[in-house]
């Protein structure tokens, strides 16, 4: 067991929230989950559930009737979701083999606020191995409408046109503060072309002006109808693929097709599940949901101590562990409860869990395969800001073994308004061109993550490689990146792993060798196009340029006098297109 981490003073202890204070979601309803007996084979339709193996399930169908209760197959039809499976046998829920049974997972409809009541007489029922209530994943509000303030109306009507806001990116810059992104884009592939990302969550503002180029729009579910929710999307998907254009962000893969799954009406593990139907192997699930965990007996809380990530509850670690198998990358945010999630807490099964359930946070069992997400502080300094040593964790940021890596927590510039507000970087009276420098949480560092492995998938993919399994995806995470730093009261101990460098990354995934020659010719590029990539001093050798990014002023002139001179002998080592070596000889 590990101690739990406190909130404290000073820089990276306050919470993701406005003023530090965290979330306020309201009218979160809980989901009533029940797991049947295998042996039963239920098969629920319009008219009621049948047993296909013969068994007597008039009990089961006489207390839906008195309760006016519905079973709704979870995963959709049953017989589909057993045929639907990969190539490895159906197992008791829970367990740690091979994949677990889909079709044994129902969702009660018409329960209202009596889930907790109905769990332990559902379980009671012969055909029902167990139920569980779920609280609300990040609970949403229930007014459809949003309340700007005067000042918020300020900008957009008759105003120019929305600046660069690149600048303020750090993310995208070259490790250790940023992923390198710019290094990325210089790649064939490196903008994510050819990639798809699904952001599963509540609601996104879909006719934003920097989300135009490769939005999908939503592939399941109906949005949420509230600002915050649609603000909070918005920010994720401008992280990962904001348009590359002269305003606004850009997103670290602008030329992945990014998409969106809700789970209102249907649950977070049947979004889940739905949007990895619509996914290929190499492609992204991002998972931007947490809930209330069993530190304070699974109570909603403003501040957000306590919650963790889904894959605690078995219907969303199976949903997770299908994807998974099918190949999909799952990026799932760990959660800003502020926990260890080592602690034996978690390994204590709720009695209304499945008998052969076990935590997935334990490196010791069955994993979900998703890669898990930590929240670290960005270079302090950044916005004129100090959240602690840079990639430290958040004090928020929940931790531990299970951990894979960690995004920007804090000061992520990108698309959308600041939580249930106008954009506090740009706000005006159109939603459409809201920008925030100001996102954060588990849900800003995940989609920095998303767009890391993008770039990565869209690199292999140009290559001819074989795209990143989830397995590989998540050792290459744990392998490279820049290492998580200490902070007062936070060692990194409390692991929430490295930040994704794309540039070492590839290193490890694409196999290369140095070449050498002598340059023929040389362009100094002291005005590079797209405008985002650095100064770079290209030499022509063996019949291609070779780049060489931020030139010192001594190398820039020995090269101009080199050539100058009619004779030149500028000897250079090359990997790909990148220059790793040069030499002006005489």
């Amino acid at each position: 067991m590990t101690d739990q981490a406190l909130p404290g003073q000073g820089p990276g202890t306050t919470g993701p929230g406005p003023d530090g204070a965290g979330f306020t979601y309201q009218g979160a309803e809980p989901e009533l989950i029940v797991v049947a007996r295998a042996e039963a084979r239920l098969r629920a339709g319009t008219d009621g559930v049948r047993s296909a193996s013969g068994t007597d399930i008039s009990a089961l169908n006489m207390f839906l009737s008195d309760e006016q209760l519905a079973l709704e197959p979870l995963f959709g039809n049953e017989e589909r979701s057993r045929t639907a499976l990969p190539s490895q046998p159906a197992e008791p829920v829970g367990g740690r083999g091979a994949m677990p049974d889909l079709s044994l997972f129902y969702r009660v409809r018409g329960g209202g606020d009596r889930a907790q009541e109905l769990t332990a007489r559902l379980a009671a029922l012969p055909e029902i191995e167990t139920a569980y209530a779920k609280p609300g994943a990040v609970p949403a509000r229930t007014s459809p409408h949003g309340t700007l303030t005067e000042e918020a109306k300020r900008l957009k009507e008759g105003a120019p046109a929305t600046p660069d806001f690149t600048g303020r990116q750090g993310y995208l810059t070259p490790a250790p503060e940023g992923v390198d992104a710019y290094w990325a884009w210089q790649r064939p592939g490196g903008s994510g072309a050819g990639v798809t990302v699904v952001d599963v969550e509540g609601a996104w503002q879909l006719g934003h002006e920097d989300l135009a180029d490769k939005l999908a729009g939503i592939v399941v579910g109906n949005p949420v109808q509230d600002i915050a929710w649609r603000n909070h999307g918005t920010a994720v998907l401008g992280v990962i693929g904001g348009d590359r254009d002269e305003k606004g962000i850009t997103g670290i893969a602008p030329e992945a097709v990014t998409a969106a799954a809700s789970f209102q009406g249907i649950g977070s593990a049947a979004a889940i599940h739905a949007a990895a139907e619509r996914l290929s192997p190499g492609d992204i699930l991002l998972i931007e949901l947490h809930r209330p965990g069993p530190r304070f007996d699974f109570e909603s809380r403003d501040d957000q101590r306590g919650y963790i990530a889904l894959e605690w509850w078995p219907d969303d670690c199976a949903a997770i562990r299908w994807a998974t198998a099918m190949g999909v990358l799952v990026v799932e945010a760990a959660g800003n409860g502020g926990e260890s999630l080592d602690d034996a807490l978690y390994e204590r099964r709720p009695d209304e869990f499945p008998e052969s359930w076990r935590n997935p946070f334990n490196p010791s069992n069955q994993s979900s395969g998703a890669i898990l997400v930590g929240a670290g502080a960005p270079p302090p300094g950044t916005h004129g800001r100090d959240h602690g040593p840079d990639r430290s964790r958040l004090a928020f940021s929940n931790y531990g073994a299970r951990i894979d890596a960690q995004g920007w927590g804090r000061e992520v510039t990108t698309a959308g308004g600041f939580w249930d507000r106008a954009g506090d970087l740009q706000g005006g009276a159109e939603e459409i061109a809201w920008y925030t420098d100001t996102f954060s949480g588990t849900s800003s560092a995940s989609p920095v993550v998303v767009g890391a492995l993008a770039c990565l998938q869209g690199i292999l993919k140009a290559a001819r490689l074989a795209q990143m399994s989830p397995e590989q995806a998540r050792d290459v995470l744990r392998r490279t990146g820049s290492p998580q730093q200490d902070a007062p009261g936070r060692p990194a101990s409390q692991r929430i792993g490295n930040r994704p460098d794309i540039k070492s990354a590839v290193t490890q995934l694409v196999p290369s060798s140095v070449g050498s020659g002598r340059a023929e010719r040389y362009w100094d590029e002291l005005m590079p196009y797209p405008r985002e990539l650095p100064p770079r001093l290209r030499l022509f050798v063996a019949g291609e340029w070779r780049n060489l990014n931020h030139p010192a002023p001594d190398i820039r002139q020995a090269v101009h006098a080199a050539f100058a001179g009619g004779r030149p002998d500028v000897r250079v080592w090359y990997s790909d297109d990148e220059v790793v070596g040069l030499v002006v000889a005489g």
